[in-house]
């Protein structure tokens, strides 16, 4: 255990809904306060936090963007000294990279928040305000980048040539001690689907939507997400007649919830990082059937288990299919296999190990 207490500072662009933003809020609550002093700086409004950071010292810039707040960040690291700074998402990440040169004595750390490579094939601001040059550049000026899966890590070696002293795969742990549901079906007459995630392209919402126009049985379909694809998707649903059955919800506090009564999660991401909705999911009982794509998907669901994987959406509507007459998936088991995994206290130990062998080697 170091002599004196390790400062850490959490940063985030705000505390709105998002996977980023609420297994940071958790990791900073969390960690030994015998060992570790932890603040949670976000740039955002406090007006928008969906989050409770408990005691955690909580500060808001109030800022309206991430590049509106360097000042702040510039002054808050100049008077507090931090002995590590975490950020999350790439664009807070860069910012923090290029501020980093002014302070030798902090080390910064960076989560990264997706497969960028993948990402930008789909998520037109990413691509255009961070070119794989600036990423690059920024990257290399970082202590340390925490990979979420091992997709992500492979992609931040390969493409984006960081050096493999850099990187650590930490998973999301599960953040929630919600026990499994009872049983595996709530109706043998219906089945009952949910997505849970933002409305943009790169979640691969029209082609669960083309799933659900071709399946053979009675389902009803619930998602819950909102984005800029709304209105683009709402129009899909009601062209595929899809309206009757389809029920959207843009925001809830209820997400476990609606989770647990649903019979089965329809994943259709392109990509993802470390899908924390996937845990939470097989967490309450409800497995997942997934499209094949890189972010972790081989990490979280164990094929026939807790899951499974397709590859396209005619190999989806088949498994689909078969499944609503054969429904094998036992709550427990769906469960078990993320808890053993994922739990918080595995999760925050590697944290832990990490921020201290940072701080002993800055020493």
């Amino acid at each position: 255990m170091p002599e004196k207490k390790i400062k850490i500072t959490f940063i985030l662009p705000s505390l709105s809904a998002g996977g980023a933003e609420r297994i940071m809020s958790f990791i900073a609550q969390e960690l030994n306060q015998d060992i570790f002093e932890t603040t949670l700086l976000v740039i955002g409004f406090e007006k928008d936090s969906v989050y409770n950071t408990g005691k955690t010292n909580t500060i808001f810039l109030n800022k309206k963007r991430v590049l509106h707040g360097t000042i702040g960040l510039f002054n808050y690291f100049r008077k507090a000294k931090p002995d590590i700074v975490l950020s999350s998402i790439v664009h807070l990440n860069t910012l923090t990279a290029f501020l980093s040169v002014f302070f030798h004595k902090t080390k910064f750390i960076a989560r990264e928040a997706n497969v960028l490579s993948e990402l930008i094939k789909y998520n037109h601001y990413t691509k255009v305000y961070f070119p794989k040059f600036l990423t690059v550049f920024a990257y290399k000026l970082i202590d340390c980048i925490i990979c979420q899966s091992k997709d992500m890590k492979a992609d931040m070696a390969k493409t984006y040539n960081i050096p493999e002293r850099k990187l650590v795969l930490i998973n999301n742990p599960i953040t929630s001690d919600l026990k499994p549901k009872l049983k595996s079906r709530n109706s043998m007459h219906l089945l009952s689907i949910i997505t849970v995630g933002r409305l943009s392209k790169e979640k691969g919402y029209e082609r669960i939507i083309e799933v659900l126009s071709k399946l053979n049985f009675p389902f009803n379909y619930t998602m819950i997400g909102d984005g800029i694809e709304r209105e683009n998707l709402m129009l899909l649903i009601k062209e595929n007649n899809l309206k009757h059955n389809t029920k959207h919800i843009p925001y809830t506090k209820n997400v476990n919830n609606y989770l647990k009564k649903s019979d089965l999660f329809l994943q259709g991401s392109y990509v993802e990082g470390f899908p924390n909705v996937l845990l939470e999911s097989c967490v309450v009982g409800t497995p997942v059937v997934a499209f094949n794509a890189p972010g972790g998907l081989d990490e979280i669901i164990e094929s026939n288990v807790n899951g499974y994987i397709v590859n396209n959406v005619e190999d989806c509507v088949d498994y689909l299919n078969n499944l609503y007459t054969n429904f094998y998936f036992k709550p427990e088991l769906v469960s078990q296999v993320v808890n053993s995994r994922f739990n918080k206290k595995t999760i925050l130990k590697q944290y832990e190990s990490l921020f201290v062998n940072i701080f002993k080697n800055a020493s």
